[in-house]
């Protein structure tokens, strides 16, 4: 082995850097000048003060209340029977109930009775009904309907929640729609687009799907209420508390709403 010289210098070591955990290097971060001036840059953390969310509405006095902001609430589409409200609540799903209203009474005159409707041309009906949209399944499912009508039903509108669910096209708002407003009977509560966001916002239901909804809401409600709720939130949800930018401040539920801006 050859001896070392005297002053000569040694070679680098090659050995590889110890790995930095993340932790460390982290640490090692925190501890640098710019860190620290950054840190004194942006200061401490500010507190944010949060307000405490209002517990759900008392069902009792947001029917009260509303019942005095629309004491002529009442169902939108125009009809004399209940043939006439059915076949409107069928043309409502994806419309709104003014373009309804400009459809049916031409409607009505081509096909004043569910036997007429029934024997009614596909291609006919579809040209009556065109401005409602969905004109096609629409047109389908009032033909099946007023056919089953007259077949099973005598060509009479049948009154109970079971009868009229099994009809081509109605569904279980369709018939809430129906008892309700043509025969008065409180068979449940219609949930639509209004009457699901009112019952997020006042805290009355945590769901989104319909049935659940309006199992909620008949919870919270008397029974002689049902029909008139929906009257009552359908309004609201329309002149007041609107999807995008709800009116809060005008709004005579905005000391007890959970969700309330003001």
């Amino acid at each position: 082995m050859a001896n070392k010289k005297p002053g000569a210098r040694q070679p680098l070591s090659r050995a590889r850097p110890r790995a930095v955990s993340k932790r460390g290097l982290s640490a090692v971060l925190t501890k640098s000048p710019s860190a620290a001036k950054k840190r004194s840059v942006t200061g401490p953390a500010r507190n944010v003060v949060r307000r405490k969310r209002r517990p759900p509405a008392d069902p009792a006095t947001v029917y009260q209340r509303l019942s005095g902001e629309y004491p002529r609430a009442q169902c939108a589409l125009v009809h004399e029977s209940p043939y006439q409200l059915i076949v409107a609540t069928i043309l409502s799903a994806q419309c709104t109930d003014a373009r309804v209203n400009l459809v049916t009474p031409n409607l009505f005159a081509i096909y004043p009775r569910a036997s007429d409707l029934a024997d009614a041309d596909q291609s006919e009906l579809e040209k009556v009904i065109q401005s409602t949209g969905f004109f096609r399944n629409k047109s389908k499912s009032l033909i099946g309907m007023a056919s089953a009508v007259v077949e099973e039903h005598q060509g009479e509108i049948p009154d109970t929640m079971e009868k009229l669910f099994q009809l081509p096209g109605v569904g279980r708002k369709t018939a809430n729609v129906v008892l309700g407003n043509a025969f008065g009977i409180n068979e449940g509560v219609v949930v639509d687009t209004h009457v699901g966001r009112l019952s997020a916002r006042l805290g009355f239901s945590r769901h989104s799907d319909p049935v659940k909804i309006e199992q909620d809401l008949i919870c919270l409600f008397p029974r002689e209420k049902w029909t008139m709720l929906a009257h009552l939130l359908i309004s609201h949800g329309r002149a007041i508390c609107v999807a995008r930018r709800p009116r809060c401040e005008e709004c005579v539920l905005s000391d007890i709403c959970p969700s309330s801006l003001v």
